[in-house]
């Protein structure tokens, strides 16, 4: 967003709207940040590493596709060399990286079809499972993937969701979506874990990771994480990419197999076991994995309330332009980052990483207050 906010002239058009909403210097800053240390190294490491028997599934929301093709159409070209490898699949995901979902399911359910449509388009596979915002996922929203489509989904298997039931299966909720349950343990392990020298179990080798999974009961072991865990989150100091590295071996020395989400459904869709779903989203964000992680605190259902009137303003306008812009305004992160206010610990620290720097002059004050008049001025201006 673009912070401080700037007014809007009421009856603006979308191409005049959308400078003044999204800050693209900043954008291409983070940008080439992420770039440089996580997708230029790590988008050129995987087809190797699936070489020697790892298999990956990727989501790719598509509002990242013109940032790709505008600053870094090189790295586009590593993307498509990577998806053409047979033992790397497709995942759609929400095209906004938005909380549709929570919004409008039916909408929502539409722009995944259309999502699985156009990365089928852009890199000639259409994907079979799907992933959601944060992979935020309901008994409502596997009924809806299930509608539009998909063979299976993901989620997060949290205690509260799973009931005593290991995640190491494939699950469906009665006849509904099969479920791919990602094992949040292990792959926090990596995801969250792997460069905090406090943990117990740091420093985390591949053999030892080898050895947890090979040592877990079941039938297959969901590892999912967000791609800038290689060398964003874990820089490259942290040996995240020697790790990545040395795991095909370790794997294979131990008789464990890799499978895209698509061939795991595959493969033990037949034998899926019930797993009755929350209409509570379990979310694979925060330490408990609920929606409190997005919803928890008056700034976030402030913001939460403005998308609504934004999204509903720009239905009610009939104009497709501002409809693009208002489901843009429901990307996650403008909840993820207002997640430390009034707060403190681990989950503070990491939404306070997420917040951009460039902001925090403002003091938090006013940083909530311009935060929010992105959104009115939005609203007023399409109204």
């Amino acid at each position: 967003m673009r912070i401080p906010a700037v007014p809007i002239p009421r009856g603006a058009a979308a191409s005049a709207i959308a400078p003044l909403i999204f800050d693209d210097a900043l954008n291409r800053h983070y940008f080439a940040k992420v770039a440089r240390w996580c997708y230029r190294p790590a988008l050129r490491l995987w087809p190797a590493l699936l070489d020697r028997g790892l298999a990956l599934g990727l989501g790719i929301p598509l509002s990242t596709l013109p940032q790709f093709e505008a600053w870094a159409p090189e790295l586009l070209d590593d993307l498509h060399a990577l998806l053409r490898h047979e033992r790397c699949e497709p995942v759609a995901t929400e095209p906004q990286h938005a909380v549709s979902m929570l919004l409008d399911l039916p909408a929502f359910a539409e722009g995944m079809t259309q999502a699985a449509d156009e990365l089928g388009r852009v890199f000639g596979r259409r994907p079979r499972v799907a992933d959601t915002t944060e992979m935020l996922m309901s008994s409502d929203i596997a009924r809806a993937l299930a509608r539009a489509g998909f063979l299976a989904g993901f989620m997060d298997g949290r205690p509260w969701v799973m009931q005593g039931r290991s995640a190491a299966y494939l699950y469906r909720d009665g006849e509904g979506l099969p479920l791919l349950v990602r094992h949040f343990d292990l792959s926090d392990d990596v995801g969250y874990r792997f460069s905090n020298r406090q943990w117990s179990g740091w420093p985390l080798m591949a053999d030892r990771y080898a050895d947890w999974i090979a040592a877990t009961p079941g039938d297959l072991i969901t590892l999912a994480w967000d791609f800038e865990t290689f060398g964003e989150h874990h820089n490259v100091d942290t040996g995240i990419f020697q790790f990545l590295e040395a795991l095909p071996q370790a794997l294979a020395e131990r008789g464990v197999g890799c499978l895209t989400p698509g061939e795991a459904v595959d493969k033990f869709g037949g034998r899926a076991f019930d797993l009755p779903v929350s209409p509570f989203p379990v979310t694979w964000a925060g330490q408990h994995g609920s929606l409190d992680f997005f919803l928890g605190n008056q700034a976030q259902q402030a913001v939460f309330r403005l998308m609504t009137a934004a999204y509903g303003s720009a239905r009610l306008s009939g104009d497709p332009e501002l409809l693009q812009l208002a489901r843009l305004l429901m990307q996650s992160d403008n909840l993820h980052w207002l997640q430390w206010v009034d707060r403190e610990g681990s989950e503070a620290d990491v939404s306070a990483y997420f917040t951009p720097q460039e902001w925090m002059s403002l003091g938090p004050e006013r940083l909530l207050w311009e935060h929010q008049r992105v959104y009115v001025n939005f609203i007023d201006a399409i109204s």
